[in-house]
C-alpha cells in the first residue's frame, strides 16, 4: 500500500499561530486554559482555553484587510496561509481539501442572517478566499473529525484521487457547546485533569489547525512521518456515553495495528482522547488494557488546549509528529494520581526517548472511535 507522509502543519490556539509557538509552550508545561469571563460566551465564568481576540486581529492583519471574516474563518485561513507561505511547493489549488469541525461558525445562530452557521459555509469561504475550482469536503463526526480527516485524507492518497491533500481543523468555544456540556454537568470547575483520580470533568477549548498529506516522499525535507494505519469503529453504546467495555476504541486500535503490520508492544507511546470526563477516561484505559497496551507510556494533551472538538484529534497527531521529530514525550498536564480501575503508564513529567511509532486515538458522541498508526521511518 502506498506510503502516506505527514509533511508539514500549523497550529492556531491559545499557545500560540504557529507549531512551533505551540511546542515551545507544550516544554514549558504551560496551559491555554484560563478563567474566562465573557459574557458573550457564557453569563458567569468558567474555565476554557480562549484565543485571545486582540491579538487575532492583529495576526489577521498580516494577510488580509478584510474584516468580514468570523473568528473561526480567520483562525483557519490563518493556519492555512501560514502552511502554504512555509512550503512554496505545495499547490493548494491541486490538492485535496478536508474541513474538520463538529459546529462550525454555530455563533452565527446570534445574528439574523444566520447562513454561516450552516456547515457548508466555510467550505465556500475556503474556496473563495483561495480561489478553487472544487468545493473543499466538509466533515462532521463528532469529536473523532480531526483524526478521521486524516484517514479520509491518507486513503484519498492511497485510491489515486489526489498526490496531496490538506486537511483544515477547527471548532470555537461557543454558548452553544457550552451549554451542551453544562447540561451533562461534564464541565470542570478548574483546569481538567485527564486520567487523574481528582478529575472533576471536561475544559473546552477553540482552535484551528491543517495538515498537509503527502502520497510524494520527496516533499519531505525532514525525517519521513507516515499514517501506515488507520481505522475508525462505532460501538453504538449510547448517544452521549461511551462503552463501558471499550469496545469500539478496542476495534480501531486493532485493526488500525493489524493495517500497519505492527503488534502492541511495537508502539512507544500513545497520544490519547483523555478528556477527563469519568466515563471517557476509563473506557480508555479498559480499551488499552485489552489491547495490552497498559505499559506504553500515555498522555492526554486535554490539559493545555481543553477539547476543542473536531480541531482536537488534529492538532494531537500534529504534536505527535513533532514529538517523533524529536523524541520527546509532554506531561499530562493536570495529572497526579491514577484515577481509573485498569493501570495505565500516564506521562507524569517530560521525557526524551527515542521514538518510532505512536498511536493516536479519539472517542465520541455517538459511539464513534478513530485511531491512528503514526511512524517514523529508520533511515
Amino acid at each position: 500500500m502506498r506510503k502516506v507522509y505527514l509533511v508539514s502543519d500549523n497550529i492556531v490556539s491559545p499557545l500560540g499561530f504557529s507549531t512551533e509557538e505551540n511546542i515551545e509552550n507544550l516544554r514549558a508545561n504551560q496551559t491555554g486554559i484560563k478563567k474566562v469571563e465573557d459574557d458573550q460566551i457564557w453569563s458567569e465564568s468558567f474555565y476554557g482555553a480562549v484565543v485571545d481576540n486582540n491579538k487575532l486581529a492583529q495576526a489577521w492583519k498580516t494577510i488580509s484587510n478584510n474584516s468580514g471574516y468570523t473568528k473561526l474563518e480567520k483562525m483557519m485561513l490563518l493556519s492555512v496561509s501560514k502552511l502554504l507561505a512555509n512550503n512554496p511547493s505545495l499547490d493548494i489549488t491541486k490538492s485535496g481539501i478536508i474541513i474538520s469541525t463538529t459546529k462550525g461558525n454555530i455563533n452565527s445562530l446570534r445574528n439574523e442572517s444566520n447562513e454561516k452557521a450552516y456547515l457548508s459555509s466555510i467550505s465556500k469561504t475556503i474556496q473563495h478566499y483561495f480561489k478553487l475550482d472544487q468545493t473543499p469536503v466538509v466533515l462532521s463526526n463528532a469529536c473523532i473529525s480531526g483524526g478521521l480527516a486524516l484517514a479520509v485524507g491518507k486513503r484519498m492518497i492511497q485510491s489515486g484521487l489526489f498526490e496531496d491533500v490538506i486537511v483544515i481543523g477547527g471548532d470555537l468555544l461557543s454558548e452553544f457547546t457550552l451549554s451542551g456540556f453544562f447540561s451533562f454537568q461534564a464541565v470542570s470547575d478548574a483546569p481538567c485533569k485527564p486520567f487523574c483520580k481528582h478529575r472533576t470533568g471536561i475544559s473546552l477549548g477553540e482552535a484551528a489547525a491543517c495538515a498537509w498529506l503527502s502520497g510524494r516522499k520527496e516533499n519531505v525535507t525532514e525525517h519521513a512521518i507516515s499514517i501506515t494505519g488507520d481505522a475508525s469503529a462505532n460501538d453504538a453504546n449510547h448517544i452521549s456515553g461511551p462503552s463501558r467495555t471499550g469496545e469500539g476504541l478496542y476495534i480501531s486500535v486493532t485493526k488500525a495495528l493489524k493495517e500497519a503490520g505492527l503488534e502492541s508492544n511495537q508502539i512507544d507511546y500513545i497520544t490519547a482522547h483523555g478528556t477527563a470526563t469519568p466515563y471517557n477516561d476509563e473506557m480508555e484505559a479498559i480499551a488499552f488494557n485489552r489491547a495490552g497496551m497498559q505499559h506504553v507510556p500515555i498522555n492526554s494533551l486535554k490539559g493545555y488546549y481543553g477539547h476543542t472538538l473536531g480541531a482536537s484529534a488534529l492538532i494531537e497527531s500534529i504534536i505527535a509528529r513533532h514529538c517523533l521529530l524529536n523524541n520527546e514525550l509532554f506531561a499530562s498536564l493536570g495529572f497526579e494520581e491514577l484515577g481509573v480501575s485498569e493501570s495505565i503508564n500516564v506521562i507524569a513529567n517530560n521525557d526524551q526517548k527515542e521514538l518510532s511509532r505512536v498511536l493516536k486515538t479519539a472517542s465520541g458522541f455517538g459511539g464513534c472511535n478513530v485511531a491512528l498508526i503514526i511512524e517514523k521511518e529508520v533511515s
